[in-house]
């Protein structure tokens, strides 16, 4: 029960946060631009406390999931005059501007949060700042269908020179089945090749099949699975299989498809001490793939380093961390709606405050702030779908507008609106359900 009140204080604090800035968005440039602003809430429902300032009410409402910005004339059912600091009184590219600026608030301040992280605590895989040595090539890959071998140091990709290892997985990340140019170094010889990646997730992101030379961590463990199972641990390094050295957990992988099922001698460092175990594959479904393989079941953990970044260095990672988390972001919608992803995946209210209570628990605030940058990037995203109501379906229905030169009749945007709004609280009563069924999942023997 503590954990209860401690998840739920912390998520009406963070939730409420993220609501002020996104609302403040609409709330600063409609008072720039000249419109009327009737209440700014936090909450939904009776007010329960507040001031008025001038012709605005400030707000705390009952039920505290997300806030708004009346002004006024917005409501397209309303009665309207001439007045021209109504909001509908205005021209298109400022209700545009008004509309956009709830979103663009929460995505910037998701940089901002994940800057500030990352120059107290940036936590990244080890090898991924280091140069791109090739440790491991799989076979019948692209890379090895190029001539790359286990050594060779890739010098140029795609017209960035000496890159690390965390520049090449980028960029063959995002070029599946799109040719990659690239140079390698052997010995005194240098190569030059093309290298098209294929995509080997359901999401398509590619991989050319090189890979640094990494040691095998066990991270996660699923637990029905063989290395659970068998014994092993979080933090077991995996030095060899039957009496084989493992270079990388990609090596490992190939390696179980050729063995399938077959029992295999693993030997494992745990806490300065070398056990031997065995463990059995078994065929499984293996997630972001469309496919199943035999699998141990667990998530390898890299060796990671943790340093301080500067501020220029703070920021430039915060934007591509948050435009490659944006990109995944939309990916999901999108197999969402091509029934690709289960709903299962997308967390309510109740998955965010166990996540945030979880997240103020850890040892100082810098997890707290990064899950902050997360769900702030997470509201920015979805607030600018094209669903009426929300922020990008007023930006839809102006598109829209433009396009015809004239406004939409008020009759189809009142039916427009109602149907937005009842498939909003069917996808919220979905998302709820999923979070009260996975808590349940959780808390059974």
């Amino acid at each position: 029960m503590n954990q209860f009140f401690i998840s739920a204080f912390y998520f009406v604090i963070v939730i409420g946060f993220m609501v002020l800035i996104h609302e403040f968005g609409h709330y600063a440039v409609a008072k720039l631009l000249g419109v009327r602003v009737e209440q700014f809430a936090i909450g939904f429902g009776k007010r329960l406390f507040g001031f008025r300032r001038g012709e605005t009410d400030y707000r705390i409402n009952a039920l505290p999931f997300g806030g708004y910005v009346k002004m006024s004339g917005e409501n397209p059912m309303d009665q309207h005059s001439d007045d021209p600091r109504e909001f509908l009184n205005h021209p298109r590219w400022h209700r545009f501007l008004i509309a956009i600026a709830g979103p663009v608030m929460n995505i910037l301040l998701a940089v901002v949060l994940l800057t500030a992280v990352y120059m107290v605590h940036y936590e990244h895989a080890s090898y991924m700042d280091q140069p791109a040595v090739v440790g491991w090539v799989e076979h019948g890959s692209p890379a090895e269908k190029q001539g790359i071998k286990p050594g060779d140091r890739i010098v140029q990709i795609d017209g960035v020179k000496n890159p690390t290892w965390e520049q090449v997985e980028i960029k063959q990340l995002l070029s599946a089945n799109q040719p990659l140019n690239f140079a390698i170094q052997r010995r005194d010889q240098k190569i030059e090749g093309s290298v098209v990646p294929v995509a080997v997730t359901s999401s398509g992101a590619g991989s050319a099949g090189w890979s640094p030379d990494e040691p095998v961590i066990i991270g996660d463990l699923e637990p029905s699975m063989p290395a659970a199972k068998a014994g092993l641990k979080p933090q077991d390094k995996i030095v060899s299989v039957d009496g084989q050295p493992v270079p990388s957990i990609q090596a490992m992988i190939e390696s179980l498809q050729q063995t399938k099922n077959k029992p295999l001698q693993l030997e494992v460092q745990r806490a300065g001490n070398t056990l031997s175990l065995t463990v059995v594959p078994v065929l499984a479904d293996t997630p972001g793939a469309n496919e199943k393989h035999y699998r141990l079941g667990f998530r390898n953990s890299y060796q990671t380093t943790v340093t301080k970044l500067s501020l220029p260095e703070a920021f430039s990672h915060s934007l591509a961390d948050n435009k490659r988390y944006s990109v995944i972001l939309l990916q999901l919608v999108g197999k969402l709606v091509q029934h690709k992803a289960s709903l299962k995946t997308v967390s309510g209210p109740i998955g965010i405050a166990q996540q945030t209570g979880a997240a103020a628990q850890e040892k100082g605030w810098t997890p707290l702030l990064g899950l902050c940058a997360a769900i702030s990037l997470n509201l920015g995203i979805f607030n600018l779908l094209p669903i009426p109501i929300m922020d990008g379906g007023v930006i839809l229905l102006l598109f829209i507008e433009s396009l015809m030169g004239r406004d939409i009749s008020v009759t189809i945007k009142e039916r427009i609106y109602q149907a937005a709004f009842v498939f909003l609280i069917l996808f919220a009563a979905m998302v709820i359900y999923n979070d009260i069924a996975k808590t349940i999942a959780q808390r059974l023997p």
